[in-house]
């Protein structure tokens, strides 16, 4: 039965490692971007982009996990290793489709990186926007009250120090 889905899978796997290479590229634009003055337009269809790329790469998940249930095999990384030695016994050419499967594992776990350092850097700034916001409405940051709900909510007791 491998022979039948081995074609499928070179192709998926050729096409997930194009698609990981492009996420990167977009976390890498956007890690950029936040090192500079604010580009929220440009921020703004970059994570449009990765939105889109991660929802093709969910989709070859699903589409992995598909050809691994044919041949019975777990949606993990055992099945795909298990998947692989099968079309070596069955004297398929696998070495390119491992190297690009290793290659997808190198560039998602960088990107798993990029996208906490990029996740981090996006709550420094909303942190400082927030708390130039509070300056410029006449409070402190200490002055935050919350809720019943445990919601925060603004001081109504605050005065704005500059008008635009």
């Amino acid at each position: 039965m491998i022979e039948k889905t081995w074609p499928i899978a070179e192709k998926l796997i050729l096409n997930a490692l194009h698609l990981t290479e492009q996420l990167y590229q977009q976390l890498i634009q956007e890690a950029g971007l936040l090192k500079k003055p604010p580009h929220t337009e440009l921020i703004n269809n970059i994570a449009a982009t990765k939105k889109q790329l991660v929802m093709q790469l969910e989709q070859f998940n699903v589409q992995c996990g598909q050809i691994l249930a044919t041949e019975k095999l777990p949606n993990n990384q055992e099945g795909m290793r298990e998947y692989f030695q099968q079309a070596e016994i069955a004297g398929l050419p696998t070495a390119e489709s491992i190297s690009h499967w290793a290659q997808i594992q190198f560039i998602c776990s960088e990107c798993r990186i990029l996208n906490e350092q990029n996740g981090a850097s996006i709550e420094i700034l909303a942190y400082h926007a927030k708390r130039s916001l509070h300056i410029l409405k006449g409070k402190t940051h200490s002055s935050d009250t919350y809720g019943p709900d445990g919601a925060p909510r603004n001081d109504p007791f605050t005065h704005t120090l500059i008008l635009v």
